[in-house]
């Protein structure tokens, strides 16, 4: 049987699947080209991760196809329902990558409050000239601990955020709304665990309390931070969005960071990906990243070997 992994796969996955008697092809082929690709090589399996779109043309057109694998959380590139009514598996690995993106997180709120997307603009260009004026500038950080942490969206990849935080020494609270309740387990290196009950609250509780938020909710409809939302939060809190692009009214969050209502954000996806705008690339208020949560060589093993262990439990 062959899997077409046309966004890569790690080696994990890949020698898992060949000791099952499986061929793996890691072309990557391009959208418009993907049907024929399919048809011609007779592919069993499709693999994707964020860039490949699998919609009703692939569905209807390839035959062959007998599972669809999403490697990450979201599947919002996968036509899923209409996949599952025409009788294919549809699989993605939903734990895989949750702690990745948690340290994502906690990597741009600390570059944030010690100013170091700025500062590393800057000393490049003027540390020679201007080292004293940039100590001043950059020299008035916070830190994380005792600050209270606002996870909007409380699934595996909130809960894992969470888990860091509450690490550091944060307050977390956190709005779900299918999720009343969570008792989490946070490890350490020697074995020991803490466990921690947090309780939902609501949205807007949530907005009104937090010093960062940080979203790990699903594509929307509607923007899930938007003015109203900016409006209620604290006056220099920071927001961060490692879920998906378009949950956030980027035009709002600028305009809130150029008020000063807002101290800084941290985006690792954008609403016009894979092109953002420019005036969220020039902000020096904005720790940037290219959509990478997931992009850690241990997630990506753990992602390899998941999907494999799904592809072999389905066809053989």
């Amino acid at each position: 049987m062959k899997v077409l992994a046309n966004d890569g796969l790690a080696k994990s996955g890949i020698a898992a699947l060949g000791l099952n008697g499986f061929e793996v092809d890691l072309t990557t082929v391009a959208q418009d080209q993907l049907v024929d690709y399919i048809n011609k090589n007779n592919i069993d399996v499709l693999l994707v991760r964020s860039a490949t779109k699998v919609r009703k043309d692939i569905i209807d057109n390839c035959p062959s196809l007998k599972i669809i694998g999403r490697g990450g959380v979201g599947m919002d590139n996968i036509d899923v329902e209409y996949a599952r009514g025409k009788g294919l598996k549809v699989i993605n690995t939903p734990a895989a990558s949750s702690h990745s993106v948690g340290e994502l997180v906690f990597a741009h709120l600390s570059g944030l409050v010690r100013f170091l997307p700025e500062s590393n603009r800057n000393m490049p260009l003027e540390g020679d000239a201007k080292f004293g004026a940039l100590k001043k500038n950059y020299g008035k950080g916070i830190e994380l601990k005792g600050k209270t942490l606002g996870v909007l969206g409380f699934g595996r990849i909130g809960q894992a955020t969470a888990k860091i935080a509450l690490g550091l020494g944060m307050k977390v609270i956190a709005f779900d709304p299918f999720i009343d309740a969570v008792n989490l387990e946070v490890e350490f290196f020697d074995g020991q665990a803490l466990f921690f009950n947090i309780n939902t609250i609501s949205k807007e509780e949530v907005l009104k309390q937090a010093d960062f938020i940080t979203l790990h909710v699903p594509a929307q409809k509607e923007y899930v931070i938007s003015t109203k939302e900016l409006d209620l939060m604290k006056d220099g809190a920071f927001v961060v969005n490692a879920a998906r692009g378009g949950v956030i009214d980027e035009v709002a969050l600028v305009k809130a960071i150029e008020s000063g209502k807002i101290a800084g954000a941290a985006l690792d996806v954008f609403e016009n990906e894979p092109t953002p705008e420019i005036q969220l690339l020039m902000n020096p208020a904005l720790s940037l990243t290219p959509h990478i949560g997931a992009a850690t060589a241990e997630a990506q093993d753990r992602i390899g070997t998941e999907l494999a262990e799904q592809i072999v439990s389905i066809l053989k």
